[in-house]
Formats: structure tokens, sequence, C-alpha cells
């Protein structure tokens, strides 16, 4: 396609107004609901325009920028509004877009009057494509922006040419993380570092981080872990243009890779099924409602369908109702009227954990307010705070009970119930048994405080190493520690602990044992000889959820030591693998036994 072509192909979109919406959900991870919809615009399908990427680069080559934006600003709205899509609606705007006078009008609020969408329902997403030379005069676009209702998102975080300045000036309530820190982040320790720093700025900043671009539920874990609750990508929903949210489907992809913790488990038991009110009962009523029940502290209101709408507390209505001339002007309106519509919804198979996060991150969230329990969209009863809270602590008193003293990580009993869960659920594992090479010389010759430091080393590495979605990690004693890894890249993971373990060993040794690549000292006979520097010896055995039906932990344990004491006989770091399967088999035992150095 020439340039003239180019124009004319454009100038015809402008024309015939030819451009579609898609929406794109953005979820709550915590709250696991659809929380807003990002707009994206596509030119004709029959159109060499037909991309995003083509479309708008042609218009900012052909000065028709601001004319393709308000258009696909115009269509957005419009069709946001007659699919009654519910949470904020996301609009993609340039910068240098908004830079240009017209903007000025209001014609953005005119076509919010028209469609019936309040301003608060809106984010401008500023998408920088090319630098920005007049910051002042971007300041004074997102102000007027402000002063009418609307919020400021900073689009690309860490992609843009000066989005780091953008933020620090313009203080945008939103900041989306580009695609690129999140592709593969659970592989890429960087990655996860510099999405750290981006939260604990955010944080400082009081802005929401949104993560983009999640197309595998490994990610997904991994974001969840660091703390990030706003989600969006292919793995949550793809830009549709008549977007189907199905929320048993999607609170099973937001809970696929939770682990199987205790204080992950199903928040029902702490379910009360308080009834809820219908959105037409009138205030006075649900006055009386509290008056009888004295201990009753919220009240669920629901829709024609038993879908809760929001909720009622009882401490806010009466605050409202002492209030002069409040018996006469609300007693005998519906109660949706004075429902707080911002109440916190939570899925019955929603985690402990997780609904012990969402109680703790919500500003406006009292922790002994009551919370909504749902399934699949339609009202259960209602939970206390509280109740999660003390649960919560009880569960972490009873792990710190069964935790190793020296480095709090779980200890036998939990190394048990883990294999047990393993076994009754016939899930594929790796049980990776962990040894020090010349532990014990070593701790004769340095000392235990030494000693203790390595160990203290080892537990924060295996923490490091391991996904804590997927895997797990005890402290059978001494220098023994057990793995149970679910993680596909395990073998990669456990390749990498023993020069991460070098290197945090190199510090504690003298230079003349690092020189020597040794040390002296006695051995159990009480002989002086010399041994080499401290390795790891890794017993790994391999467990096929599909033949669990004769095993036992105890049995588990015991195979994957006698893999450990074949890897110590290799001189060195070194792995050696051992089937599930030979144990219930009348065959002799084989084992895979490699070495590295």
């Amino acid at each position: 396609m020439t340039v003239s072509e180019q124009r004319q192909a454009l100038l015809n979109i402008l024309n015939r107004g030819a451009v579609s919406s898609l929406f794109q959900p953005i979820v709550s991870s915590l709250e696991q609901r659809v929380v807003g919809y990002e707009a994206l615009s596509r030119g004709p399908s029959d159109s060499p325009l037909h991309s995003p990427l083509t479309l708008f680069a042609a218009a900012r080559h052909h000065g028709m920028l601001t004319e393709l934006e308000m258009l696909c600003r115009s269509r957005a709205i419009s069709r946001f509004c007659a699919l009654g899509l519910t949470g904020k609606l996301f609009l993609n705007i340039s910068p240098e877009s908004l830079l240009e006078q017209q903007h000025y009008s209001g014609g953005t609020l005119t076509m919010l009057e028209a469609s019936g969408l309040r301003p608060d329902r809106v984010v401008i997403e500023l998408t920088e494509q090319a630098p920005i030379d007049d910051f002042n005069l971007l300041q004074t676009a997102l102000h007027h922006y402000r002063d009418m209702g609307f919020q400021i998102a900073l689009d690309d975080l860490g992609a843009g040419y000066s989005s780091l300045r953008l933020w620090s000036e313009l203080h945008p309530e939103y900041v989306k993380i580009d695609r690129h820190f999140i592709d593969g982040i659970h592989l890429d320790p960087i990655k996860r570092e510099f999405v750290n720093s981006i939260l604990q700025m955010a944080k400082a900043s009081r802005a929401q981080v949104i993560a983009e671009g999640i197309e595998q539920p490994e990610e997904l874990a991994v974001l969840e872990e660091i703390g990030i609750d706003w989600v969006q990508g292919y793995w949550l929903g793809r830009p549709a243009s008549i977007p189907e949210i199905n929320s048993e489907q999607l609170a099973e992809r937001l809970n696929q890779h939770g682990s199987s913790r205790n204080e992950d488990a199903p928040i029902h038991s702490l379910l009360l099924p308080i009834p809820g009110l219908h959105e037409d009962t009138k205030v006075q009523t649900v006055l009386e409602c509290f008056q009888q029940q004295p201990t009753l502290n919220t009240l669920a209101i629901l829709d024609d369908h038993q879908r809760p709408i929001g909720a009622v507390q009882r401490h806010t209505l009466s605050q409202t109702m002492l209030k002069p001339f409040a018996q006469e002007i609300y007693g005998r309106k519906p109660i949706r009227k004075l429902m707080d519509e911002d109440c916190l919804r939570v899925d019955i198979r929603q985690s402990l954990q997780r609904v012990s996060r969402l109680l703790t991150s919500r500003a406006r969230q009292r922790l002994e307010d009551d919370f909504i329990i749902i399934d699949q969209g339609l009202y259960k009863g209602l939970g206390r705070g509280i109740d999660v809270l003390r649960q919560i602590t009880e569960l972490k008193l009873q792990q710190a009970r069964h935790a190793n003293p020296l480095t709090l990580l779980p200890g036998n009993i939990p190394i048990q119930q883990c294999l047990e869960r393993l076994l009754e659920q016939q899930l594929d594992a790796q049980l990776c048994y962990v040894d020090l090479d010349n532990f014990k010389p070593f701790n004769d010759l340095y000392g235990y405080g030494k000693g203790d430091e390595v160990l203290l080393a080892l537990a924060q590495l295996l923490r490091e190493l391991c996904d804590p979605q997927k895997d797990f990690v005890g402290h059978i004693g001494g220098d023994d520690f057990m793995l149970v890894m679910r993680s596909s890249d395990w073998r990669q993971r456990l390749d990498q602990l023993d020069q991460r373990f070098q290197q945090l060993c190199s510090g504690l040794y003298r230079a003349e044992h690092i020189q020597d690549n040794g040390f002296s000292a006695l051995d159990r006979e009480g002989r002086w000889r010399k041994h080499d520097l401290l390795n790891l010896s890794i017993g790994v055995l391999q467990l096929s959820g599909q033949h669990t039906e004769k095993l036992d932990p105890a049995h588990l344990a015991e195979h994957a030591s006698k893999a450990k004491h074949d890897a110590k006989k290799i001189r060195g770091f070194s792995i050696t693998l051992s089937n599930a399967l030979q144990m219930t088999s009348a065959e002799p035992s084989t084992s895979n036994q490699y070495q590295m150095i």
C-alpha cells in the first residue's frame, strides 16, 4: 500500500466510522471477579489497517491521530454501555493526542452523558508511543480530566520513553506493567525483582498495579505470591466484541495452581447461613431486622436472581438514621439507596490465605466487618473477618510448633502430612532428599556457629529455588532436607542448586582451604584426613500419581533416603534418580546416577 492509498483508506475509515471495539477483562485475583475492561479498537477486517498498530501508526503519520482516537473513544463508550459491562472502562489515549487543544472542550464528557456512563467509571489509559516534550502541558490536560471525575492509568510501565517520569509527575491512580516483564516471570528472578520493586513504589504512591500479558498459570502464581492483585491477559480472558465471563471457569483458572497447605483450605468452613434481603426491602424493615437480632452486624442485599449487589452494616445504617429527619427521608425508601455497593464478595472455594490477604489489603475493610460468600455468583451466606484471621493465626501457631527451630522450615510432621496428601490426591511429584557432604567435619573444625550459617543459607536457597505454589520444602533435621517438587522444571531448579550453594558458602571458608579445595579434620573414627569442601548429594524418588495404591509416607521417605545414600557414594555434587514403581516391583532396583562437578 502506497502512502496515498494508506491515507485514503484512513479517511474512509474515519468517514464511515468503521472501527470496532473489543473488550478484555481486568480481573482481581483475590476477589475472583472482573473489576474492569480495557477497550481495544480494530479497523475493518478486510482492510490493511485492521491491526491497531498499523491503524494508529498511519493516523499518527498523516496527522489524524486525534480524529481516530475520538472515534474509537465514542465507539468504546457506546458499546460498553450497550453490553451492560460492569466495573471500570479503560480507554487508551496517546499523550500527544491529549495535548491537542480540542480535547479541552469536554467532548469525552459529552459522550458519557449521552450514554449514561459516570466519569468515575472511566480510566484514561496513557499509551506512550513517542517522546513527550511538554510535561507541563500534559499535566494541565490530565488535571482537566481529573476535574471532570476521570482517573488516570499509565500503560506499558518500563517500556516507554519516560514512563517513570510520567509516574512521578502525574501520580496516576493505576500503573500497568509492560508485558515484557510478565512473560516468563516464573523463570526469571530479575523480572520478579523488577515487578516487586514496581509494587513497592506503587504502594508508596497509592497507585493500583495491573499486570498485563499473563498467558501462563505459572506467571499468575508468581504475581499472586508477590502481591499483585489486578491482572489481565489471555489466560484470564481474550479481547472479545462480546466478552463472556464464566465465573466458575474464572475461579478455576485463578485457583489452578494454588497450594495444598492447611491455610489454603476453602473458606466454606466459616460460612454463616444468614439470609439476605431483597433490594426493594424498605429501610425501616432493615432497621427492625437489626433490632430483632442484636448479634447481627451485616445483611446482604440481593437482586431478583439471588445475586448480591451490596451490603448494609448495622453501624453505618444506625449512623445514617440518627441524622436529623433521616427517618422521614429514608424510612420508606428501598435499602438499595443506602447499601454499600463495594462490599467484599468471596467465592466459597477461596482459600483462607487468600481471604486473609483480601481483608488486610482493603483499606476500607474493617477487620470486624462481615463479608459476603458466593457460589457461582449466587449468595450463600456471610463470613466474619475476625474468624478468618483467628483461624489463620491458629494454623500458623500449629505450623510453628512443628517447624525446625533453626531454619523454621516445616519439620517431620508437616513433611509426613505433605506425603500423605500426595498419595491421597494421586499427584505426580519428585521427592528430593537433600544432604550435605562433609558437614560433620566442617562443623567440628569451624564450629557450630558456622555450621548453623551453612544450614540457614541452604534453607533460604531451597526456599528461593522452589515454587511456593507447587513445591514443598521441609527440614528433616541436622543437614537433611526434603523437597517435594511438582514444578515441571524441577530438574533445572536442582541443577542450579550447586552453583548457588557454592557461592553462598565461599565466604565461610578460610583462604587456605579454598586454595586446597578442602580441609583436614577428624573423621568419624577419630583420624585426621582431608575432606572436600561442602557439597550436596540429592536422592530423587520420582512418584507417579497413578501408581500409589501400595505406597505409604514411610516407604516414600525410606526409598528417597536410599537414593540419597547412593548419591553420597559419588564424589562432588551428585543427583541420583530412582522411580517409585520399583518399590512395588519384583524386578531388581536400578538407579540413574550422574555427577555434576
